[in-house]
């Protein structure tokens, strides 16, 4: 079985992993990845179940309040350093100065970002960026605007549209001023799409692409064919680095949420539940199960089962937030994003378990959730009887992660083999090197 899984899968990822554009991505990704790990423990720590209990609601507001700005300056604004990495990265590829390629593209995503601020009144606050801006809801238009106007920068660079300086000019001088004209032109056509969307259309280009990326999501509804739907697309969205939950459910959580309502009224009133599928369904038995895409089973799969160093590290580093159902240290170490070896299970996995948790629910055999709100970070088992109030709500959370477990074994042990192999190779070359006296 291995043996056809590397026969298939490795000539794809061979050409996908010698794709400039794609290991572009993927080192602009891996760039903020201490930061995210950073992100995920304060995340961790503020959200964690049962803290009103431990504290007074004064100094739970404190704690959160102090420890806030932590996820706010890395996770929250991850398009920033995604941008930047994507200038560095692939300015560097085409051995131009990398750095002016991360700053160019950084500042041709701003010249497209509204600074404004809408109100809850309705005013309009000038000189703000809103935080979702730099974050998930810009990262797709900061990925397109970071590999375009590094080609953009490179172009000019590479036609030798640049100032050259006298020898004796110190070095840093002379690479800003070789820089300035390239910079200067790739800042302008940005600056001119600018002008012309916000003039021409009303609009800018943040809430443009925003929404043709939402346009085909909004037929989405409440049944298990459409939740389904928005499952493949979360898991497609982030296999490519994008925020799958906030791009789906900024368009179904106003009907996810309207069906946890009718649920909770319905039974506190009669005891019944009349919609299997709500806001609780999806948190608690997909995002509650070690976060999007489940994968507090691949933690467990790496810790008993695979022995690449590498691996076991990663695992290591997820295994707290896992628990808490945040994943973002496995999703960017692994990594999940952009590896094709990945992509089956990543995707089909959370499909598998939502069809598995319907049938369970519409038979009877598991009540559904109740509509009582649950926090997000509440761990696996407790967080399904809460959702249910139901002991077989936590069994069915624990069969789901087994179902989990086997479908991403064989994947992760055949990555396993491959990362055994080649860390063997390095560890042959070492004592090689120490034979020979290098």
């Amino acid at each position: 079985m291995f043996e056809k899984l590397s026969n298939l899968l490795v000539p794809i990822a061979g050409k996908l992993n010698n794709n400039r554009y794609l290991g572009v991505l993927r080192d602009a990704f891996m760039l903020a990845f201490p930061l995210t790990i950073f992100g995920s423990i304060i995340v961790v720590l503020t959200n964690l179940p049962f803290l009103n209990k431990m504290m007074s609601k004064s100094a739970l507001e404190t704690f959160q309040s102090v420890l806030s700005i932590a996820p706010s300056a890395t996770i929250n604004i991850m398009s920033v350093f995604v941008v930047f990495g994507i200038g560095y990265y692939l300015s560097k590829t085409y051995e131009v100065e990398a750095v002016f390629g991360g700053v160019v593209a950084l500042a041709s995503f701003l010249l497209l970002t509204p600074f404004v601020l809408n109100g809850e009144g309705g005013e309009v606050i000038p000189n703000v960026i809103p935080i979702d801006r730099l974050g998930a809801k810009g990262m797709f238009l900061g990925m397109i605007t970071a590999f375009t106007s590094a080609e953009i920068f490179r172009f000019f660079v590479q036609k030798n549209y640049t100032i050259k300086m006298p020898a004796g000019v110190p070095p840093a001088v002379a690479k800003s001023f070789a820089a300035l004209i390239p910079a200067v032109m790739t800042l302008s056509v940005y600056l001119v799409i600018n002008i012309l969307v916000t003039q021409a259309f009303n609009t800018n280009m943040h809430d443009l692409i925003y929404n043709l990326v939402q346009a085909p999501l909004v037929g989405l509804g409440s049944g298990i064919i459409p939740t389904l739907i928005a499952i493949f697309f979360t898991q497609l969205l982030w296999f490519f680095g994008l925020h799958g939950q906030i791009i789906i459910n900024s368009v179904m959580d106003p009907i996810w949420n309207t069906l946890s309502i009718e649920n909770l009224n319905s039974y506190t009133a009669t005891g019944e539940v009349p919609h299997i599928i709500n806001k609780q369904f999806m948190e608690v038995y997909t995002v509650g199960m070690g976060g999007t895409g489940m994968t507090l089973a691949v933690i467990i799969a790496i810790l008993l089962f695979m022995r690449s160093k590498q691996m076991k590290q990663v695992a290591k580093l997820g295994a707290a937030p896992g628990i808490f159902n945040v994943n973002e240290p496995i999703i960017f170490g692994l990594p999940i994003v952009m590896n094709p070896l990945i992509f089956i299970p990543w995707v089909i996995s959370p499909m598998i378990v939502t069809l598995i948790t319907y049938f369970a629910m519409a038979s009877g055999l598991v009540p559904p959730p109740t509509g009582v709100t649950i926090p997000w970070t509440v761990p696996i088992f407790i967080s399904g009887m809460m959702a249910t109030n139901s002991l077989a709500g936590g069994i069915l959370q624990i069969v789901n992660l087994a179902v989990v477990f086997m479908i991403w074994f064989p994947f992760l042990k055949f990555i396993d083999r491959m990362n055994m192999k080649k860390e063997q190779d390095i560890n042959e070359a070492e004592q090689e090197k120490t034979t020979l006296g290098l």
